[in-house]
C-alpha cells in the first residue's frame, strides 16, 4: 500500500501544501462556493442564494493540479430538504472516488472563502470515517498573497474507489437539540451564524433569531481578516471559551457549513466530542414550534 504524505493536524500551511504538491496520492481539492444575501425589495426579506465556484476555478485560478468539489451537488443530497442536506454513504464514496480519492490518498481541500466550505469537506471525510483529510490555512487567498503559482483550466481526477465507514456520532438531529434546549442532554450549543444573524437583527430564512442556550462563535471570527488564516491556538481557545469543557459541543448555524468551520477550530484546540446539527437553522426555523430567542 502506498499512503500520501503524512498529516499530523486537521490543518495543514501554505508552505507544506507547497512542499507536497505533485506527491504520489496526494489530492488536492478546490471546494469553492461563493454566497450572498438578496433582499427582496417588495417583502423587503432576504434570502442566502449560493453560486458554484467552478466557473471561477477554471478562469480565476487555482493551486496547480487541484480538482475542483461540487459542495451543492456533487457533496450534498439533492432531494434533501435542505440545501446542503449531508449525502448518504453511498453517493459519498461515488463523489469521492469521483475526485481520484481513495483510502490511501491525503487529502488537502482549500476554498476562496474564510475556509467553511473546505470544513465542510473536512467533515465529511471525517463523518465517513476518513482523517487523512486537512484544511489548507488560510485557502486560496493566503496562497495568492503570497504569489504562490495558480494555474487556469479543469483538471480532470482519475477515478478511485472510496470505502466509507460512517461516524454517526459526529452528527446531530433535531431532537437532539431539542434535549439539549430542556436540558435533558447536557450539551453546549454554539451558533457559528454572523452575529446579526445570532441577534435576529438579518434574516435569511423563515424566522430569525437563535436556539435557546446557545452561545454565539461566528465562524468567521476564527479567521485573520487580511489572509483567512486561523487565528493562533491561544487566540482560538479565547474565542471558543464558553464552548469548552462540556462533555458534547454541537456546533450549527444556516445550513451546516459555518457550523463546520467552528468544528474545526474545536478539533485544533483539542475538543474531541463535537457534532454538527446538520438541518440547522434551515431546518428549526421551518418548524413554527421551535423556539428562536432574538436578542433586543
Amino acid at each position: 500500500m502506498t499512503f500520501g504524505p503524512a498529516l499530523h493536524s486537521p490543518v495543514v500551511s501554505t508552505q507544506w501544501l507547497a512542499d507536497y504538491l505533485g506527491a504520489d496520492e496526494l489530492v488536492v481539492l478546490d471546494a469553492t462556493v461563493f454566497g450572498t444575501v438578496v433582499e427582496n425589495p417588495q417583502t423587503g426579506a432576504s434570502t442566502a442564494q449560493y453560486l458554484s465556484g467552478h466557473e471561477s476555478y477554471i478562469l480565476g485560478g487555482h493551486i496547480p493540479g487541484a480538482h475542483f468539489a461540487d459542495v451543492i451537488t456533487e457533496l450534498s443530497d439533492p432531494d434533501g430538504e435542505h440545501p446542503f442536506s449531508r449525502p448518504n454513504a453511498q453517493r459519498f464514496e461515488a463523489a469521492a472516488g469521483a475526485l481520484g480519492i481513495d483510502n490511501e490518498t491525503t487529502v488537502v481541500v482549500y476554498d476562496a472563502a474564510v475556509g467553511q466550505w473546505a470544513a465542510r469537506v473536512w467533515w465529511l471525510f471525517r463523518a465517513f470515517g476518513y482523517d487523512r483529510v486537512a484544511v489548507l490555512d488560510g485557502g486560496l487567498k493566503k496562497w495568492m498573497l503570497e504569489e504562490r503559482p495558480t494555474d487556469i483550466g479543469h483538471v480532470a481526477p482519475h477515478r478511485a474507489i472510496f470505502i466509507a465507514e460512517e461516524r454517526p456520532e459526529l452528527w446531530a438531529d433535531k431532537a437532539f437539540v431539542e434535549g439539549v434546549v430542556t436540558g435533558a442532554i447536557d450539551a453546549t450549543l454554539v451558533c457559528a451564524t454572523p452575529p446579526k444573524e445570532y441577534s435576529g437583527e438579518v434574516v435569511t430564512r423563515a424566522r430569525g433569531g437563535h436556539i435557546p442556550g446557545s452561545v454565539s462563535i461566528p465562524a468567521a471570527s476564527l479567521v485573520n481578516d487580511e489572509n483567512h488564516a486561523l487565528h493562533d491556538l491561544k487566540s482560538l481557545r479565547q474565542s471558543l471559551a464558553p464552548a469548552l469543557g462540556k462533555p458534547r459541543i454541537v456546533v450549527y448555524c444556516g445550513g451546516g457549513i459555518a457550523a463546520t468551520a467552528a468544528a474545526l477550530a474545536l478539533t485544533l484546540v483539542g475538543e474531541k466530542s463535537i457534532a454538527v446539527y446538520d438541518g440547522s437553522l434551515n431546518e428549526w426555523a421551518s418548524d413554527p414550534e421551535a423556539t428562536l430567542v432574538s436578542v433586543e
